[in-house]
């Protein structure tokens, strides 16, 4: 694939290049991005196919690369752009240069920036019908953005915020941790004479582009916060692939240096011995990898644990609409392909016309669910057109509550559980009498039945 032949440009030797493909194929899938088949599924192949034009110096793959990358993931023709704009500094007779000397690099950096420009464009011009991008100030006044929040990204922990935290840190995951080795490739360097497979290096300067790049970018969406997304997306899979690509050029020249070493004492069998340790443990580290680590193969894949109540929904006419607290909720429209009113999984909070109707939304339906009487309770279905809603058992203990995800909007929780210390709410009084399937102490109500027993008052007082 793309990175055994990146590889091959850096060092042309057929091992590293095997080991720099199964490192890629083992960071791919520790992470659930492929697996997802959403956009971002898109990114990581064709970032890998873009660095392989790129260092190649072929213009036309590098344009097309850039265009999907536009088509699919935009955030990552910053990075590529980027990449082209470095590429043209280069370091010649003692001091800083713009270009190589060549004609091709100028045109291979202006046709792809021109590309980049152009693919951009649209989404620059574009008024997206979702409202503006929620500042940073703004952010900081919701929970949404803490902790236990659906877009979870400050911190007081300056190490958790700047390195690890999966939306706001430089590299979140260090997954497969063999490519750890990457970071010793410039100690190996500095001895040629020791290591001479370092003698054959090629193209190194995509090595040192790539993290300053991601860096610089890194920093740009923390500066601009939100405004491009979240700061990681743009530095973890980079720094990654610099490690990938790193880690398997300096597994191999670390490799060959001791085995070189080996072979001038003048013992064949130490050296034989040597070379079946070493191929031995390296197949071990690189083969091995996901049997001795659970977390190796993360495809975050989501079991239903609700199959009756799936075919019930999904029987009904397309247009229903399900109402819900509980986590099954996210996996309704998935499941079933009917839709849900609200869910913490489609909470997303970056766009403000977008997430400030669904937190009003999810609200309004705490307040309903918890309601000790009818009326809000009764205005809330006819106002969203609520066919089915979901509880548990558990949706009506006070601890539980406190506990769950519905945590994020303080004030009508704490209204919730004021509600369940005075009483049983209303909703739980009707469970029995308008319950039409129960599975796994999940209990699927009729909005219909729920509002009949309102109107013909004959539902008890709490």
């Amino acid at each position: 694939g793309f990175a055994y032949e990146i590889c091959l440009l850096l060092i042309p030797v057929p091992v590293a290049g095997a080991i720099a493909s199964l490192l890629t194929t083992q960071l791919i899938w520790a992470h659930d991005d492929v697996a997802s088949g959403s956009p971002r599924a898109f990114m990581l192949p064709l970032f890998l196919a873009f660095l392989y034009f790129l260092v190649r110096r072929n213009v036309v793959g590098s344009i097309g690369s850039i265009v999907l990358l536009g088509l699919f993931y935009p955030q990552y023709v910053f990075v590529a752009s980027g990449l082209l704009v470095v590429r043209l500094v280069g370091w010649r007779e003692g001091r800083f240069r713009l270009g190589d000397g060549t004609r091709r690099i100028w045109v291979l950096s202006g046709g792809g920036l021109l590309a980049a420009f152009l693919v951009l464009l649209p989404f620059a011009l574009r008024t997206s019908e979702y409202g503006p991008i929620i500042t940073a100030e703004a952010a900081r006044q919701l929970p949404d953005f803490f902790s236990g929040g659906r877009g979870n990204f400050f911190t007081d922990d300056p190490w958790e915020f700047w390195l690890l935290g999966m939306r706001s840190g430089l590299m979140p995951t260090l997954k497969p941790p063999l490519m750890i080795l990457g970071i010793f490739l410039p100690l190996l360097l500095r001895f040629p004479r020791t290591f001479p497979l370092t003698q054959r290096l090629r193209h190194m300067g995509i090595l040192w582009q790539l993290p300053g790049v991601a860096i610089a970018l890194f920093l740009a969406a923390h500066a601009l916060l939100f405004r491009l997304h979240l700061p990681s997306r743009y530095s973890g899979y980079t720094l990654r692939f610099t490690l990938v690509f790193a880690g398997a050029i300096a597994l191999v020249v670390l490799l060959d240096g001791i085995l070189r070493g080996l072979s001038q004492l003048n013992r064949s069998w130490l050296s034989a011995l040597a070379l079946w340790g070493a191929g031995g443990l390296l197949t071990l580290l690189l083969l091995g990898y996901p049997l001795y680590d659970p977390d190796a193969i993360d495809p975050n894949y989501t079991r239903g644990r609700l199959p009756e109540t799936y075919a019930f929904l999904a029987a009904q006419p397309v247009d229903i609409k399900v109402a819900s607290l509980l986590r099954d909720a996210d996996h309704f429209p998935t499941f079933t392909q009917r839709s849900v009113l609200a869910s913490r999984e489609y909470a997303i909070p970056y766009h403000v016309g977008y997430a400030a109707p669904m937190r009003q939304r999810i609200i309004e339906l705490i307040a309903a669910q918890y309601a000790l009487n009818p009326p809000f309770l009764q205005q809330t279905i006819e106002k969203y057109g609520i066919d089915y809603w979901l509880i548990d058992a558990n949706s009506f203990n006070p601890q539980d509550v406190q506990g769950s995800w519905i945590r994020q909007y303080p004030r009508v929780t704490a209204g919730a559980i004021a509600n369940l210390n005075e009483g049983t709410p209303l909703l739980a009084r009707l469970a029995d009498t308008c319950q039409v399937l129960e599975e796994r102490e999940r209990v699927l109500m009729s909005a219909d039945c729920i509002l009949k027993s309102i109107r013909e008052e004959t539902v008890t007082l709490p």
